[in-house]
């Protein structure tokens, strides 16, 4: 089995408490030999801490430098565009944490890199690898002719549950300037997105390309991309977000929001003529809780229901282990970036019919 140089390109929460951990299960398939963060601190503490030998704080400089197989892009969100881009023009393949970027402009640059190179772009919506929601790609035809179907994510701040299971390092060397250009930059995506928009629906843009694109990708490939948006409201300053989606011959409610409760509730169900099923996610941030699939239809004078748990391996291995199978085999992964710009039209249309709410200022 071919082993893979990688790099790593941001060291914050994400990297920290799921990536790199991971990576270090699969020794196997991947040798994580350079790393990439704007904090010294950091390279020093975390590159530091995981043996690796090369530690770089500019994303092309670390491209440069080594020879990488690929690279793993978790650095922030406005900069996810550029670093993909440096590295598929130096033919390194990519996998990037959602969203890929923020903007149709960007996915067009990354697109083209892209075609240019050769190299493999993935985009890394985990819960679409989760072996109860693959299972459940295979069997929703069982369920008959759909009549309706609900995407709910309601959640607490990760870092509530992050703080009781892991140390995360959290670095105070980041200069003032980066964080505002950072900010800046943010503005700037979102208004080449959307044009000018509220800060209240700039808000809502960014929870949908953050913790929405889970809910809404997964969603398009189990029951395929909506015909449109019927309706859409926002509060709570962007918060928390709720639509009606049309299908041919059926509707789709979605509702999301982020608050302060401990607790992670998010789910897929699908309410089929014959039988209903219900895939149910939990937090990612403690590996192995697992994704359940759970089942329920009428048998004679019985409502049967049956939960499935597949496998106890998490999401985010299973992603690493496909994208590794994809790159040494040349294959097209599923979440690629024609797939991801799905997701960027279905949450423009989004914001343009919440735009329409009354007392929403454009």
């Amino acid at each position: 089995m071919s082993r893979l140089s990688l790099g790593v390109i941001g060291l914050g929460e994400v990297a920290q408490v799921v990536h790199l951990p991971v990576l270090r299960s699969l020794p196997e398939l991947y040798d994580v030999t350079a790393v990439c963060d704007i904090s010294p601190g950091l390279l020093d503490r975390v590159g530091g801490g995981y043996g690796v030998p090369h530690r770089h704080a500019d994303v092309t400089e670390m491209l440069d430098r080594n020879e990488l197989d690929c690279v793993l892009v978790l650095n922030s969100d406005e900069y996810h565009a550029e670093a993909v881009v440096a590295a598929l023009d130096r033919g390194v393949h990519v996998l990037v944490e959602k969203p890929m970027c923020l903007s149709p402009r960007e996915a067009e640059q990354i697109i083209a890199a892209r075609d240019r190179s050769g190299a493999t772009v993935m985009v890394g919506y985990m819960r679409r690898f989760a072996p109860a929601f693959v299972e459940a790609t295979r069997r929703i035809g069982e369920l008959g002719p759909i009549n309706y179907a609900r995407v709910h994510d309601i959640i607490g701040r990760n870092q509530l549950i992050i703080d009781q299971t892991v140390l995360v390092d959290r670095p105070t060397d980041v200069p003032r300037s980066a964080v505002e250009a950072r900010w800046a930059r943010g503005r700037a995506l979102v208004a080449d997105a959307l044009g000018e928009v509220p800060d209240v629906l700039a808000g809502a843009y960014r929870l949908l390309c953050g913790l929405g694109s889970h809910d809404l990708s997964a969603m398009r490939e189990l029951l395929g991309r909506p015909r449109g948006v019927a309706a859409a409201r926002q509060w709570r300053d962007g918060r928390f977000l709720a639509a009606l989606l049309e299908y041919d011959d059926f509707l789709v409610t979605y509702e999301t929001g982020v608050d302060e409760q401990l607790r992670f509730d998010a789910h897929i169900e699908v309410y089929g003529e014959h039988a209903c099923m219900r895939v149910q996610y939990d937090t990612p941030y403690v590996r192995h809780f697992p994704t359940t699939l759970v089942l329920e239809e009428t048998r004679g004078d019985g409502l049967h229901r049956s939960v499935s748990r597949p496998h106890l391996k998490d999401p985010y291995t299973h992603e690493l282990e496909y994208f590794h199978e994809v790159v040494t085999k040349g294959a097209d992964p599923k979440t690629g970036p024609e797939d991801f710009v799905e997701d960027l039209e279905l949450f423009a249309e989004l914001i343009r019919v919440m735009a329409t709410q009354p007392g929403t200022r454009t």
